[in-house]
């Protein structure tokens, strides 16, 4: 996941691979809540990890409900539909599918059982209504208080053991904001079946029917039937009860595979398909009907159980007309696919994209037009005309609202040059794909295609013990960009060579090792560890005799031509910072950013003095500047790519600066240079 106040995407020209979906949201929390509910240990596989799915986890633990990881199996020992804790305060972010469900259940709970419990979540989770819910029940008997503004969370709900609820009437419910509310009802109601039936009647037309029907089929899973005429009135007989299915897997999320589905239809084209696996034919999830939406705008679509290929069809896509009250949430990637469309494509049925996350149809209309869209919006329909030439698409900073949606609808908005255009895209708090999708962009960047050109290049070039290395690494994480410590190639190199039993000066030998390199950096969690096959030697590459190997070696030409080609490789999206001796020289000469870093011998060998004294190894400061001037004159003179400041390059004497220092005169200097100088 990109921690980071922003990530730039190049211009994207192709997407094709293979790409494994997350479990859905949807059914992970539903799945929670009623295993923490139900008698017995439920086994949840393919569980969704992000925001959302920890705060209910978080929310069931302080319930006191038993949760027990096995590998990637979740082992969830329920109530049994009696309270273990009987007071609690639940945080509960801005997950609509933990606050709505949890709510009513433990209003229900409380007012049985005796209870005292707090809900509360992130700032805009309390602008996100809920009072539709509550009014559903109150007239129940559940005592619930607002703490701030009614209607809204967060809320207090009370009760004393051995409490009655008004059960003999049927509960009403509005339908037509969110089915959220409904669905609280059929998880919570259950529970208060021991009277007699318990009907529910839903006021209104109830939008996001395919979310209930969702409910419903988890609900048979875990041991209840419900009645329903049409979608109006639902019936949950008397004695319902709760009991664990034992085994239960959550399939790939239908609203995130929605972003691939749009991808494919849009850049998947002469070549592989872009493949979906974790849903498909048998979901169970509404918003799988989103490929009828993309197969009407273009898309070529095969499917089979647990897997989706998508290819480019018609071409430009065309505009539609459709009514999107069956897929409400993947309906907004429809919005962004608008603008490689022929005509345009009118949304209607989405009022309730104004009470998710954030208001999404203002946010959708005002964020396209940044791009260069004409959009217009009403209280539940937005229209998107495509961007056509002679109008250009804008280089955009695109606001994300905290809303991992619109993050992950915007970031198609890179695939421009297929359309005409040539702009780089800035996705503002890329790290909000976290409440479902953590590891979005990773993904996508792990299927995508750019012109090698398009790609944003900063060299950090510098002699030995410049710190080049570590300013690389820290710039590489500021920004999201790929890292190519080229220094470790060499002392890879050089240590294959040794593992082999070669002499580091055989150049005949060697060269063919650089070519079998099997390098592979960590990202991420695994930042700054290294590995050459399955071999890790991140420690090994640190070592001093390492380096000396790598000098040597880096002297070969047959070497050097040997790891060019792999060097250039790492040339992808979204941008890449290389640093090493020759990056802004030799390497990457149309580097939008090329920086030398100019400390001193002396000040390098107090640098490594301090390093290898701190690691226990005796070390004289004389000796350690004499081998770093003599490094340095060895890679000054040699024959082969000398080194030097590229032409234009920026000078950095970072003799007496911090990392944090040098890593913001870097930013700065890029913020001038850079592919969004100015945005």
């Amino acid at each position: 996941m990109y921690d980071i106040p922003h990530l730039d995407l190049p211009p994207l020209n192709g997407a094709s691979g293979t790409v494994q979906l997350p479990g859905s949201k949807s059914i992970s929390n539903r799945v929670l809540l009623l295993a923490g509910l139900a008698q017995g240990t439920t086994a949840v596989h393919d569980l969704l990890d992000s925001d959302d799915t920890r705060v209910m986890l978080d929310a069931l633990a302080a319930l006191g409900c038993t949760l027990r990881r096995d590998g990637q199996v979740l082992h969830v020992t329920g109530l049994g539909g009696r309270l273990r804790q009987n007071e609690a305060d639940l945080f509960l972010g801005n997950a609509g599918t933990a606050m709505r469900p949890l709510a009513a259940a433990l209003a229900v709970l409380a007012t049985l059982q005796g209870g005292r419990f707090t809900l509360r979540g992130v700032p805009r989770m309390h602008e996100r209504p809920i009072g539709d819910l509550v009014d559903a029940l109150r007239p129940l008997g559940c005592t619930i208080e607002d703490l701030g503004q009614p209607g809204y969370p967060p809320l207090r709900l009370v009760g004393t053991a051995g409490g009655q609820l008004n059960t003999a009437q049927p509960i009403r419910v509005r339908g037509d904001v969110s089915s959220q509310f409904l669905t609280a009802l059929l998880m919570a109601l259950p529970l208060a079946t021991e009277a007699g039936d318990v009907v529910i009647e839903v006021v209104g037309e109830l939008i996001s029917q395919p979310y209930i029907e969702i409910t419903l089929n988890l609900l048979a899973r875990f041991g209840i039937t419900v009645q329903h005429q049409g979608w109006q009135r639902f019936t949950l007989a008397q004695g319902s009860a709760y009991r664990t299915p034992g085994r239960i897997r959550v399939e790939g999320d239908a609203s995130s595979a929605s972003y691939f589905i749009a991808m494919g239809a849009i850049a998947s084209h002469g070549g592989a398909p872009l493949r979906i696996e974790g849903v498909g034919s048998d979901s169970i999830q509404g918003d799988i009907r989103f490929v009828e939406a993309a197969t009407a705008m273009g898309a070529q679509v095969k499917s089979g159980p647990g897997w989706l290929e998508v290819h480019r069809g018609r071409w430009p896509l065309a505009g539609i007309t459709l009514d999107c009250k069956h897929i409400p949430d993947a309906a907004m990637t429809l919005a962004v696919m608008a603008l490689y469309a022929d005509s345009p494509t009118r949304l209607t049925g989405i009022a309730s994209w104004r009470v998710k996350e954030t208001d999404r149809i203002a946010a959708m209309a005002t964020e396209l037009r940044k791009l260069g869209a004409t959009v217009d919006e009403g209280a539940d329909f937005i229209v998107v005309q495509p961007i056509q030439a002679p109008q250009p698409w804008q280089t955009a900073a695109l606001r994300t609202y905290d809303d991992h949606r619109m993050a992950m609808c915007l970031s198609l908005a890179a695939f421009n040059p297929l359309a005409g255009g040539a702009a780089a895209v800035r996705i503002l708090d890329p790290g909000c794909v976290a409440k479902t999708f953590p590891d979005y962009f990773e993904t996508l960047f792990g299927v995508v295609t750019a012109d090698p050109a398009q790609v944003p290049v900063i060299t950090i070039d510098g002699p030995t013990a410049s710190g080049k290395g570590t300013l690389a690494a820290a710039v590489a994480t500021a920004l999201g960009y790929e890292l190519l410590d080229s220094g470790a190639l060499y002392r890879a190199t050089g240590l294959a060579a040794q593992l082999a039993g070669v002499n580091p000066d055989d150049e005949a030998a060697v060269a063919p090792l650089a070519t079998r390199l099997a390098l592979r950096f960590g990202r991420g969690a695994e930042a700054g560890r290294t590995w050459m096959g399955e071999r890790e030697i991140t420690d090994e590459l640190r070592l001093e005799s390492t380096g000396l190997l790598a000098s040597r070696v880096s002297a070969l030409p047959a070497v050097r031509q040997a790891l060019q080609g792999l060097q250039l490789a790492f040339r992808r999206a979204p941008g890449l910072v290389a640093d090493g001796r020759d990056m802004g020289t030799v390497l990457f000469p149309d580097a939008a950013l090329k920086i030398f870093l100019t400390a001193s011998a002396e000040h390098r060998a107090e640098r490594r003095h301090k390093q290898l004294i701190s690691k226990g190894i005796p070390a004289n400061i004389a000796d350690l500047r004499a081998d770093l001037e003599a490094r340095d004159a060895r890679d000054q003179n040699r024959a082969v790519s000398p080194l030097k400041p590229a032409q234009g390059a920026k000078l950095l004497d970072n003799s007496d600066l911090g990392i944090e220092d040098s890593v913001q005169q870097v930013l700065d200097a890029w913020q001038q240079r850079g592919p969004l100088n100015g945005v």
